[in-house]
């Protein structure tokens, strides 16, 4: 299925499904036992085993989804420390982070954040066996998701050449500058050590 299931910080996909002369609205995407659920509206008429349905996604939900998760990918490059934490939003997203010390400024880390946004970096997609990713736990950034692993290889990420490369499952855009205008909007202390960074769209 093209719809996204609801996992790692980003929502499920909603959309509809179209067979024959009928439409279901899907209210949201998850991950069930039997494999991907599309969560159909209340009292929407089912296709029947065996029917042919077309998938059609909220494009324009999931595309401010790819640039925030992107966007997100970037700004793990800029800061130092653990990401404990995360939520993807079509409006705006956070990050949680394990950082000793001072909180960073909000407005000096839009401006570098702006900086690799507006470079326009290449993203690429590559793979590495479970081994691999194991002999290199230094690559897994976040504390509260794990990389799926098990089916013999990780999928990764990489943004330019050094900027970001780490292990993820979720949806990217093809370069940096498909992102556009964003800004931190709030730098908050969360505990000891752990600093929340919220992002928005600045258009």
């Amino acid at each position: 299925t093209v719809f996204y299931p609801n996992g790692g910080g980003q929502p499920g996909d909603i959309g509809v499904l179209r067979f024959g002369d009928h439409e279901i609205t899907i209210t949201d995407t998850r991950k069930g036992e039997a494999g991907i659920l599309h969560v159909p509206a209340d009292g929407a008429a089912l296709p029947a085993i065996g029917d042919s349905v077309r998938c059609e996604i909220d494009w324009p939900r999931r595309y401010r989804h790819m640039r925030m998760h992107t966007c997100m990918h970037v700004l793990c490059a800029l800061v130092d420390g653990a990401v404990t934490g995360g939520q993807a939003g079509a409006e705006k997203s956070r990050l949680d982070f394990d950082i000793p010390g001072e909180r960073p400024d909000k407005d000096a880390l839009t401006a570098r954040l702006m900086a690799l946004v507006e470079a326009n970096h290449p993203l690429t997609i590559t793979h590495i066996t479970d081994d691999e990713l194991a002999a290199n736990p230094d690559l897994v950034r976040t504390m509260s998701v794990q990389p799926p692993t098990g089916a013999g290889q990780v999928r990764m990420i990489r943004i330019g050449d050094d900027i970001d490369f780490q292990p993820c499952g979720g949806t990217h855009l093809k370069a940096t500058g498909e992102i556009g205008a964003v800004r931190i909007s709030k730098v908050e202390n969360k505990g000891k050590q752990n600093r929340r960074i919220s992002l928005v769209f600045d258009t």
